[in-house]
């Protein structure tokens, strides 16, 4: 595994092999130009490119791509605002973020998952880790492995951050006990097959259980559950 995407997220029964469209976002050209280029030569449509994030936010308004790829640090507007922006507009559609970053503790990335992107890639990405991210996210999944989503969430999720949005709590009061004890060890970082294990239950089951409370608190994927569970104050950074 590498780059935040676990060869069982990347699966061919949960990637979806359909043509898709994409806009790419980096202040650097050439950067832009060979993301273009990986993506293009497994049929991805690259709609778009953008150097800086009012750029990309035009560019998702005009050209209605299904992922985004955003590199965080552009001059002007950065690719946290436009992540802002963008997943704001319900022109948008279904459009989905991926956030591109220099360092995997970037310390913006925990920002950006609260501003809605599904995941973060490191710019070092192998081609076909890159191509399988996007199709991953076009799908509906999120874009981070358990490893690394533990790593963020415990590195950013402070209780300060918990204190400023504690109207959250009142959100999980809709999710059966059960619910909330899948919520809890999701937001550790197990994956569905360890959920399962720990639980005693199907894998089936178990995705059962995650898609019912992504559905009850409205979330977009399971990274926004993890935020969401540690602003909210149900596991703590270091907790279990």
């Amino acid at each position: 595994m590498a780059d935040g995407v676990s060869e069982d997220e990347v699966s061919k029964d949960e990637v979806s092999k359909d043509r898709l469209r994409a806009v790419i976002a980096d202040d650097q050209a050439l950067v832009r130009t060979g993301f273009g280029m990986i993506l293009a030569a497994d049929g991805i449509e690259v709609t778009a490119e953008a150097a800086d994030g009012a750029e990309a936010v035009a560019a998702v308004r005009r050209s209605r791509p299904d992922v985004v790829l955003m590199d965080i640090r552009m001059p002007g507007m950065d690719g946290i605002e436009a992540t802002r922006r963008i997943l704001a507009d319900d022109s948008a559609g279904e459009v989905r973020v991926i956030i591109l970053t220099t360092y995997d503790l970037d310390h913006y990335v925990y920002a950006a998952l609260t501003a809605g992107a599904s995941g973060f890639l490191l710019k070092d990405v192998t081609p076909e880790h890159l191509v399988a991210a996007v199709r991953l996210v076009r799908s509906g999944d999120a874009l981070l492995a358990p490893a690394i989503t533990r790593r963020l969430i415990e590195r950013f999720a402070h209780r300060e951050e918990a204190a400023a949005t504690a109207d959250v709590r009142r959100d999980l009061s809709g999710l059966t006990p059960r619910e909330l004890e899948v919520l809890r060890l999701l937001a550790t970082g197990l994956s569905n097959a360890e959920l399962a294990d720990r639980l005693f239950l199907s894998p089936t089951t178990v995705k059962t259980h995650v898609g019912r409370i992504l559905s009850k608190l409205d979330l977009r994927d399971r990274v926004q559950a993890v935020v969401l569970a540690y602003e909210s104050g149900l596991i703590t950074p270091g907790g279990s």
